[in-house]
């Protein structure tokens, strides 16, 4: 696929992996439908995309809000006549085990980092067949492969962008538009620093918590969308990010229910 002169619609585009997306799809001529919940941040993306000759409209927009949702393809069409590309990138975090995590919490999780995948890609999906070439990108997770302790809502909510990438892939296999499921490793994002702490932590045990994620967050975004661009250039259905979600993928696959034996320093709940 080639992503010049195409449109591309990309959630979460205000910080992190969507922010350095922006900026690739930009460079590579493609013009742009940026979508995130904060209208600041997303004005400061647009400015830095127009600054590199594409059309660029903003839409501030909360993922989890069906109605907003629903009425962003018309919004899209105006500004742009067309969609070629959908990348679902907006995600949270929520740390604390199953049973420290509120019910009100996980549903929070799950509403942005998967169920709003599916509604963006029910809406969209009619605009992006009338393309003679379209794609979907939805950004899993290295958490989509590996189950670490202390991760129950986040790695639910990645797993379940995988399968249903996985099988929505094979549903549009005879039309002309094709499905990315992108696993990233740990990208130094504010993704750590904006998770939602489990009801009654202590403040100690966030910041040690916090630490910790810090030190797995080091591949710098633009290398991220460099190679999450790459991937949806070469129509790949399946992009891995990062030497670490490589190995421990791979580990996984070799080692299905006792790789996390090997794994003390990830799989630990507390240090």
């Amino acid at each position: 696929m080639q992503t010049k002169n195409c449109v591309a619609v990309l959630t979460g585009a205000g910080s992190g992996i969507g922010r350095a997306l922006a900026d690739a799809l930009a460079r590579s001529g493609c013009h742009l439908a940026l979508a995130d919940l904060n209208p600041v941040a997303l004005a400061e993306t647009a400015a830095q995309a127009r600054a590199l000759g594409v059309r660029v409209s903003e839409h501030p927009l909360d993922v989890a809000d069906r109605a907003a949702v629903a009425a962003l393809p018309d919004a899209v069409l105006a500004e742009h006549g067309q969609v070629d590309l959908l990348i679902n990138n907006a995600g949270v975090a929520l740390g604390g085990t199953f049973d420290q995590v509120s019910v009100e919490n996980f549903d929070w999780l799950m509403a942005i980092n998967f169920d709003a995948v599916v509604t963006l890609c029910r809406a969209f999906l009619p605009a992006l067949k009338q393309r003679p070439q379209a794609r979907i990108v939805n950004v899993s997770s290295l958490f989509g492969l590996i189950t670490p302790a202390g991760q129950t809502a986040y790695c639910a909510s990645k797993f379940a962008v995988r399968g249903f990438s996985n099988a929505l892939r094979l549903e549009l296999m005879n039309t002309g538009v094709g499905v990315t499921v992108v696993h990233p490793g740990g990208v130094a994002t504010a993704i750590a620093t904006s998770a939602r702490s489990p009801d009654g932590a202590s403040e100690a045990d966030k910041q040690r918590k916090l630490a910790r994620a810090k030190r797995l967050l080091r591949m710098p975004p633009p290398r991220a969308a460099q190679i999450i661009l790459k991937g949806i250039e070469r129509d790949k259905a399946r992009v891995i990010v990062g030497n670490d979600a490589r190995i421990l993928g791979w580990l996984e696959r070799l080692m299905p229910v006792n790789y996390w034996r090997l794994l003390p320093g990830l799989t630990r709940n507390d240090d």
